[in-house]
């Protein structure tokens, strides 16, 4: 059990050596601590963690073994996501036995990705064994909303369990109006007819991610390829996955399997929406079945006037146009919104969702 006075120890650093002795887990926390955040230039300045005098011996393995075994799950989460995503500890990626330690999350994925030009081949597979676990937990967590959004429509076959909202008005009228009371002008219901929800009966539809895969849009990447896997299977719906940056790469052969389709993913280039979704235009079959997610934070490298006159084509030729500044669990964008605000006059939906927000969006195009 750790002690107030080791708390505070492990807050302030060797700072705080004053408040008394250590326990030897104690000082194996305040050493792994001390390990990541006495990378902290600044940390000086606001008194917190005051570097000691001796020289660390830790190695990330070291280090990786230590956390696992002194601090809960979430805090070795935390510590492994600071390494890599704020001291940029190269080895946590780059490293085989760094990698076999270290616990699959979200943000060891993030660092997989942007890292993995720097792998070999012994290293990549490593990798790629990480991305799949973490990956395989979105796409878990995804389908569930996405049952939940394209289960239940109504379809004309009668059912007795009644909801409100399934009530055939039609058939009711239809199957008891020899209970008609002229002198009431009322017709007397013996049994009320009900739709059955069941599986959605989809006419072929479209839908056209084409993502931003810039540094800053990570997040947006991954969930994007999560996406389109779970709804790549879905009957009545073409998916398309198309990854740009200052060129287009056409992703939709490897939507099935969305490891695959992030490993492939390169990160960082120029920028040119207005390419992207050209290319996106060109594959539309019919506009009036056709939904076009354009996720990007809207920083144009390209022409913003070809990209508003494309969309403007588009929306007048009926397809639906959603302008994404983020899909990610968190849906907090940081976007030019005057390039959102140009697109949004010519008739794009701006604005940001989750995964299973874009879903339910879909679910409900399709469902009309």
């Amino acid at each position: 059990m750790t002690t107030d006075h080791e708390r505070w120890r492990l807050i302030l650093g060797p700072a705080a050596e004053g408040l008394g002795p250590m326990s030897a887990d104690g000082a194996a926390r305040d050493a792994a601590l001390e390990w990541l955040y006495g990378r902290d230039e600044e940390r000086a300045e606001r008194g917190v963690r005051s570097a000691g005098n001796e020289e660390s011996r830790l190695t990330t393995v070291d280090w990786l073994g230590d956390i696992h075994r002194l601090f809960p799950k979430e805090t070795v989460e935390r510590l492994e996501s600071d390494a890599t995503e704020h001291y940029g500890i190269d080895d946590m990626v780059t490293n085989v036995e760094v990698l076999e330690r270290a616990r699959p999350n979200r943000a060891l994925l993030k660092a997989v990705l942007k890292s993995k030009h720097l792998m070999n081949a012994e290293v990549l597979e490593a990798a790629r064994a990480i991305v799949r676990r973490v990956v395989e937990e979105l796409v878990e967590r995804l389908r569930v909303e996405v049952r939940t959004a394209f289960h239940g429509t109504r379809l004309k076959r009668p059912s007795r369990r009644g909801a409100s909202r399934d009530f055939d008005l039609r058939t009711t009228l239809r199957r008891n109006l020899h209970r008609w009371q002229p002198e009431n002008r009322r017709v007397a219901i013996e049994r009320p007819y009900f739709h059955t929800r069941q599986e959605r009966h989809m006419r072929p539809w479209q839908l056209i991610i084409l993502v931003d895969q810039s540094g800053s849009m990570l997040d947006s990447v991954i969930h994007s390829a999560v996406t389109a896997s779970c709804l790549h299977a879905l009957p009545g719906l073409k998916t398309h996955l198309i990854a740009f940056d200052s060129s287009v790469v056409d992703l939709t052969d490897e939507t099935d399997d969305p490891v695959e389709t992030l490993m492939k993913v390169q990160l960082g280039g120029g920028t040119d929406i207005a390419g992207a979704v050209s290319y996106g235009a060109s594959l539309i079959e019919n506009p009036q079945r056709a939904i076009v997610a354009v996720i990007t934070d809207f920083y144009e490298g390209g022409s913003v006037r070809h990209l508003t006159g494309t969309v403007a084509r588009m929306c007048q030729d009926g397809a639906h146009v959603l302008g994404l500044a983020a899909l990610d669990e968190d849906a907090s964008p940081n976007y030019d919104r005057e390039t959102a605000g140009a697109l949004a006059r010519v008739g794009a939906h701006i604005g940001a969702m989750t995964p299973g927000g874009l879903a339910e969006f879909v679910a409900e195009k399709i469902g009309r």
